[in-house]
């Protein structure tokens, strides 16, 4: 896991090219603590920073940016593959020599061996910057679920991209704020892709691979695994079973692999007690588990986490955290984020423990939710084939409603995709956004809901609510800020749920089995009955969450309505400080205010 950069400019001189790159790691350092590189051609006024967390190969011979024996090839890769020895053996049995044990070698010569048709092959979480001397082009690749970030910007002829998007500010290439970016952030909590904060600089989208050609300055964008439609569903229900439990220890197995010290986010839930436990089984040195705990008894999962805790071997760490951890690094959790979000701040705080009980990789239960029906949205949205039929008129009219769940109906004024999204999670509703703003609420409304429609998610069915909590939610909030706050302490989060071949197995699995209405996640809990205890699994679900509600109230800023200037944004801190509102939206007007 690490953090690169790139640039390639015919405007800027190589002087001037070196010193911008070397910049935007400097910007990325936390990121790739073990290791600095720069690659530079002249030629094509092309050069690769890397920042390197070292996790596999700690040797020299992992130095990047790497380029093959020839040199005709040269990478900056973030990431691991966890099919890399898989890939190695068929390339060495084609007469392939390798000089080092890293899966970035095996990149550089499967792209030699089969040229684009590579980034198909590979399994794991990736971003990569690949040149090409003989073809004169270079590619921005991206794995398949966009665990891992790269952003990208063209101006004039010139290519930037980095994994951070801070890195282009540093480096003074962009500096201009996107102005529409607290218009998307106050509606869904994050900033959605392919925006940002900055303007023109944009995510490259998950599966998908930018290709630069270097003689016409010229670019495109091409998805490189075209989606997977399920033929036949798995209907029975034992072979359903029988392939999630082979398949998610294959993946845990996988993803195990590191020559650095790797543990297990442990909150006590489903999906990481699940993980903890099939990882001890695997486990080829002692397992770490990290643990975070409240005084909130509310909160407080530390019954659930020793009935785990109990079932294996290793060392196991505990941190207790308090509001005034929380004042304390509040500051510094803000900076960190890259981008502004409502979440994230958990994810800080085990990064930070994790890093400081000496792990350099984890294992996190990030996408079962999504996938086997985890959330309350996959009841909620078989609703929507009623509320979809609410006449214009009177949806607008629910912004006369003053409970905010009731105001949210007037996101079934627009008959599109996103709408649909945020009457799930939205957090303000475009008239509510417009007053905080200052902004004309026709002006919002544009800007949320410009996108091209798509077509298939207006059966309001377990799929589609799998597809807006994968695509929407955990690919623009939960992924992103997981990379961005573990890697802020130089920490790797894995995430074997979302291995492309466990995926691709929950697709196959038929819906009526694969989602229930009164168990979350109820075929993941069969599977694995023999080792989840049932403590774990028959309770309320809470979640990876801090008690915020409270915290956040008792913050001195957070809570102050005087900070505030819009009369809209006043009144919801009073709103709030009653208990009245969310906290995700108390903290979202106030990163408003401090970045307005």
């Amino acid at each position: 896991m690490c953090r690169i950069a790139g640039i390639i400019s015919n405007r800027l001189t190589p002087g001037e090219i070196n010193e911008k790159v070397s910049l935007m790691c400097n910007a990325l350092k936390h990121g790739g603590p073990d290791d600095e590189g720069i690659f530079f051609d002249e030629k094509v006024k092309l050069a690769f920073g890397h920042r390197r967390l070292s996790i596999i190969d700690l040797s020299k011979n992992g130095h990047q940016p790497m380029a093959d024996i020839q040199q005709r090839v040269w990478i900056s890769f973030n990431g691991e593959i966890y099919n890399y020895l898989v890939l190695k053996q068929e390339l060495l049995k084609l007469g392939v020599k390798f000089n080092s044990n890293t899966d970035t070698e095996v990149i550089i010569n499967a792209y030699l061996q089969w040229g684009t048709d590579a980034f198909s092959r590979i399994n794991g979480m990736f971003a990569f910057a690949l040149y090409d001397k003989e073809n004169a082009t270079t590619y921005l690749v991206r794995d398949t679920s966009g665990i891992k970030p790269l952003y990208y910007n063209v101006s004039q002829g010139q290519l930037s991209f980095a994994s951070e998007v801070r890195a282009f500010k540093a480096a003074n290439i962009v500096t201009e704020a996107d102005q529409n970016w607290a218009v998307r952030f106050l509606a869904f909590g994050h900033i959605p892709e392919p925006y940002t904060t900055l303007k023109e600089v944009y995510s490259l989208a998950k599966g998908n691979y930018l290709c630069w050609h270097h003689h016409k300055n010229s670019f495109e964008i091409v998805p490189y695994q075209k989606s997977k439609s399920v033929l036949s569903y798995i209907t029975d229900i034992n072979e359903a079973k029988e392939q999630i439990r082979n398949s998610l220890k294959a993946s845990v197995k996988s993803q195990l692999i590191a020559d650095a010290p790797i543990g297990v986010f442990l909150s006590g839930g489903i999906d990481s007690s699940l993980l903890t436990l099939l990882a001890n089984e695997q486990k080829e040195q002692q397992l770490k588990t990290i643990s975070i705990f409240f005084n909130e008894k509310t909160y407080d999962e530390r019954a659930y986490q020793n009935l785990v805790l109990d079932k294996i071997s290793g060392e196991k760490f505990a941190h207790l955290v308090q509001q005034k951890e929380f004042e304390t690094f509040l500051p510094s959790i803000i900076n960190d984020m890259d981008m502004p979000t409502t979440d994230g701040i958990n994810s800080w705080f085990i990064s930070k423990y994790a890093h400081e009980d000496g792990l350099k990789a984890v294992l996190s239960g990030v996408g079962a939710d999504e996938l086997f029906g985890g959330y309350p949205s996959f009841n909620r949205i078989k609703y929507f084939k009623y509320l979809r039929k609410t006449p214009e008129f009177a949806a607008h009219l629910a912004n006369y409603f003053k409970e905010d769940k009731y105001r949210k109906l007037s996101f079934l004024a627009h008959k599109h995709y996103l709408a649909d999204y945020l009457l799930l999670r939205g957090l303000f509703v475009p008239a509510d956004i417009a007053k905080i703003l200052g902004a004309d609420i026709n002006q919002i409304e544009q800007i949320l809901f410009n996108e091209p429609q798509l077509s298939g998610l207006d059966n309001y069915d377990g799929e589609n609510a799998s597809w807006f909590e994968t695509n929407l939610y955990m690919q623009n909030q939960l992924l992103r800020d997981t990379d961005v706050m573990s890697m802020q302490h130089g920490l790797e989060v894995r995430v074997p749920f979302l291995d492309e071949d466990f995926q691709q197995l929950a697709a196959s699995i038929s819906p009526e089995i694969r989602f229930d209405s009164k168990q979350p996640k109820k075929i993941l809990i069969d599977t694995f009955t023999d080792i989840l205890p049932e403590s774990v699994w028959n309770r309320p679900k809470m979640g990876f969450t801090f008690p915020f509600q409270q915290w956040m109230g008792l913050h001195q800023e957070i809570g102050n309505e005087h900070l505030y200037k819009s009369e809209i944004a006043k009144k919801s801190i009073r709103k709030f400080k009653k208990g009245e509102m969310h906290w995700a939206k108390a903290f979202a007007l106030y990163q408003v205010q401090l970045h307005g």
